[in-house]
C-alpha cells in the first residue's frame, strides 16, 4: 500500500507528538505553491504553551527537512486547539464531560440538526446534552455519537 504524502507527513506528526508527550488534534496541508500552509494543532493535559509549540514546531521540522515530503517552501504553523476546540473523537467527548458544547447532526434529531448545551454523560457512544432553552427548563436530549456531523466546545465565561 502506496502511503500519500499527506498520509506520511501524518505518521511524522504523531510521531513527534507521541515522543514530546503531547495529543495530536489535527494536521491539514492548505494551499499550494509558496502559500502552502501546514498546520499542525497539538495538546496536553493541562494545556499547550508557546515554549510547547516551539519544541514541536523545531522536532517535527527536523523530520520534515530529512524527509523532504513537501519539495516548495511552505509555512509551518504550530498550536494549541483553543478554547472553543473541535471535538472530532469520541474520546475527545469523554474528556469534556460537564462542559459547554455545540453539536451539528448529519440529520434531523427532534426536528433539528443544532444543539447547544452541556455535555452531561456518554453511554454506548450516546451522547446525553443537557439544552439551553431560552424558555422553560432545560431540556436533556439523546446524540447517536454517528450522526455527529460537527462539535466543538464553547468558550464558557463565569
Amino acid at each position: 500500500m502506496v502511503n500519500t504524502i499527506e498520509q506520511k507527513i501524518q505518521e511524522f506528526a504523531h510521531r513527534v507528538a507521541d515522543e514530546l508527550g503531547f495529543a495530536l488534534v489535527e494536521v491539514s496541508l492548505l494551499g499550494s505553491g509558496k502559500r502552502t500552509l501546514l498546520r499542525v494543532i497539538i495538546d496536553k493535559e493541562g494545556g499547550i504553551t508557546l515554549d510547547d509549540c516551539a519544541t514541536y514546531s523545531r522536532r517535527f521540522e527536523g523530520f520534515m527537512d530529512v524527509e523532504n515530503l513537501i519539495t516548495q517552501s511552505y509555512t509551518l504553523e504550530v498550536s494549541s486547539p483553543g478554547l472553543d476546540r473541535p471535538l472530532r473523537t469520541l474520546d475527545d467527548f469523554k474528556k469534556n464531560i460537564g462542559k459547554l458544547v455545540r453539536i451539528t447532526t448529519k440529520e434531523m434529531i427532534d426536528n433539528r440538526t443544532f444543539f447547544q448545551g452541556r455535555l452531561k454523560d456518554i453511554r454506548d457512544n450516546v451522547l446525553s446534552i443537557s439544552l439551553f432553552e431560552k424558555r422553560g427548563t432545560p431540556e436533556e436530549i439523546d446524540i447517536p455519537y454517528d450522526k455527529i456531523a460537527r462539535a466543538q466546545l464553547e468558550i464558557e465565561v463565569n
